[in-house]
């Protein structure tokens, strides 16, 4: 390869790590910052860095090779990177797996909550209620839970906020169930389960959320035993990529504490359960 084009490919690269940056750093001008974009502008930094000065970081690690120790370093960080990229794909394609997946039958619908400023729904949210709207017009005979308790800087419950923009947009009152307790996905479902089964309703549900969140969502409500499909509000392009990288750390936390439960279980069961006093 001569000399010209590596330097154009070299160039390109940095073009591409530096749009990557901007990417994340986006949101930033919708006052959102959350883990997503500081690991997304944090890795496209390293990145951009690692490809401006590539000669001596190459050389650096040609001197980090030559010795076992350096061998076995530079080896545990590429698997580590390894598994890191395959998890992060894995992951990627069950959340588009389950992005839009509606049922044949139509049942309950679980519309997940998310900020409210004052008594507004936030934008966000806003989307989660306009395919919410649809969904129930669409199948005018189901009811459909809101589920979200009063966060900070809420002036009422996410699920008082999400009942009143429903019914302004014409969605019966009386179909419309609230669970104004929880303050996470895992109790959004338990909570909007313990509803489910004092209205007699099946424990199959239709979950409203933005389609990143959908994987994890299901997930979570196979644990609890319920039998869960996908509807999926619009997400704002621009902030996709922050949130997608979120729901990676945020899954790779829910992977976290099953196994931790299964080293627990297995453990005890099989009387190497230490009490620690």
């Amino acid at each position: 390869m001569t000399l010209s084009i590596r330097t154009l490919l070299y160039d390109v690269l940095l073009l591409l790590e530096l749009g990557l940056f901007f990417l994340f750093f986006a949101p930033l001008f919708l006052r959102i910052f959350n883990a997503g974009n500081l690991f997304g502008m944090a890795v496209s930094a390293i990145c951009f860095l690692l490809t401006l000065f590539h000669r001596p970081f190459g050389q650096l690690l040609s001197r980090i090779w030559g010795n076992l120790c350096g061998k076995c370093v530079l080896s545990i960080l590429a698997l580590l990177l390894t598994a890191g990229i395959a998890f992060a794909g894995f992951c990627s394609i069950k959340m588009v797996q389950y992005y839009q997946n509606p049922p044949q039958t139509p049942c309950t619908v679980v519309v997940l909550g998310c900020k409210v400023k004052g008594t507004v729904p936030s934008l966000m949210l806003q989307r989660r209620l306009e395919a919410a709207k649809d969904y129930l017009q669409q199948h005018p005979d189901i009811p459909c839970i809101v589920s979200g308790g009063k966060g900070t800087g809420e002036d009422i419950s996410e699920a008082q906020a999400m009942k009143t923009y429903l019914t302004a947009a014409g969605i019966a009152a009386d179909r419309i169930l609230m669970e104004d307790r929880s303050t996470d996905t895992h109790e959004n479902l338990l909570f909007s389960k313990q509803i489910l089964e004092q209205q007699g309703l099946p424990n199959r549900i239709t979950i409203l959320t933005d389609g990143f969140h959908q994987y994890r969502a299901h997930r979570m409500a196979t644990e609890l035993g319920l039998e869960s499909w996908s509807v999926s509000g619009k997400t704002r392009r621009i902030l996709i990529p922050t949130y997608w990288v979120r729901e990676w750390m945020a899954l790779f936390e829910q992977f976290l504490g099953m196994a931790q439960k299964f080293l627990y279980f297995y453990a005890f069961h099989s009387g190497h359960l230490v009490k620690i006093k």
